[in-house]
């Protein structure tokens, strides 16, 4: 008997090792088909999906450029937020001010920049030059500032004397008025009256009087109403006395301004004037008062000859 005339079933249990089981022997051979057993009907719970991860953005490609979705920058995430604005009032109003500001900023450096253009263009030359004009242009401004201050001051220097010299001019004049007898005076004094009932009375009598009076202060003296300065002169006219031409009648009446306590003792001083008075049976009087008016005028009288040597 060959192999190709053995049949399936031994062959097939000729393979199968002996240590099978029956049951799966039994399998192999051809049987009646098997019941299939129940399933499970009863749900069953769904897996958990898993967590999907997040696409991380394909890179753009030179070919397809579209096919990558652009990552907004911070700049266009600004000006999102920011437009369309919703401004209030105030914010309004602070837009405009900071505008106006910035516009001015604009303007002036805008006018710097022109001029600091000019000056890049220049040459090395052209800035020497220009440096050298301001330098000469400050330096004469300068010296053109020290003159002005030194004429302010010769100017306050010149009206400050030229007002002290006006007052002490003016001063000087009413002094030499008085000893001139141009300008009348008034002060504390004596007053003296010599009474000449018989006459006696002469010139130099007078004259001594005067001189004593001014050896002891006297600034001003009036005797009858003409006023005695540095060149007046008396003479006899008969019974009578002239001063300076101008005869005067006894009683004979001094108005002498100084000091009362030096002109009253020079004057009553032993063998003075006083006494001199008496002996010629004249009597004399003598009072103090604390004012003196003096106000006897003398004319000026132009010198022919003589010029003042100040320049």
């Amino acid at each position: 008997m060959s192999d190709q005339d053995e049949r399936p079933e031994n062959r097939l249990r000729r393979e199968l090792p002996d240590e099978v089981p029956a049951s799966e022997r039994e399998s192999t051979a051809p049987s009646e088909p098997r019941p299939e057993p129940q399933r499970d009907t009863a749900p069953k719970a769904a897996p958990l999906p898993e967590p999907e991860s997040v696409p991380e953005p394909a890179p753009a490609s030179e070919d397809h450029p579209e096919a990558a979705e652009p990552v907004p920058t911070g700049r266009q995430r600004l000006a999102a937020g920011l437009w369309p604005p919703r401004l209030t009032r105030a914010q309004f109003i602070v837009a405009l001010l900071l505008f106006g500001l910035g516009f001015g900023l604009a303007v002036q450096v805008a006018s710097n920049s022109d001029s600091d253009s000019a000056l890049r263009g220049a040459r090395q030359e052209d800035l020497v030059r220009i440096l050298d004009e301001l330098d000469d242009r400050t330096q004469r401004l300068e010296d053109e500032k020290q003159g002005l201050e030194k004429q302010r001051e010769e100017l306050q220097s010149s009206s400050d004397q030229a007002a002290e010299a006006r007052k002490q001019t003016a001063e000087k004049e009413k002094q030499l008025g008085i000893l001139a007898g141009t300008v009348a005076a008034q002060g504390p004094g004596i007053t003296v009256t010599v009474d000449d009932a018989k006459g006696t009375v002469e010139s130099d009598m007078l004259l001594d009087a005067i001189q004593e009076l001014r050896a002891a202060g006297a600034e001003a003296i009036e005797i009858n109403g003409v006023r005695v300065v540095a060149n007046t002169y008396l003479t006899d006219s008969g019974k009578t006395v002239s001063v300076d031409g101008n005869k005067i009648d006894a009683p004979y009446r001094f108005k002498v301004i100084g000091k009362p306590q030096d002109l009253e003792p020079a004057l009553n001083i032993p063998g003075g004037v006083v006494q001199t008075f008496e002996k010629e049976q004249a009597t004399v009087s003598v009072e103090r008062s604390n004012k003196i008016v003096v106000d006897a005028l003398r004319q000026a009288k132009q010198p022919d000859y003589a010029r003042s040597s100040s320049r």
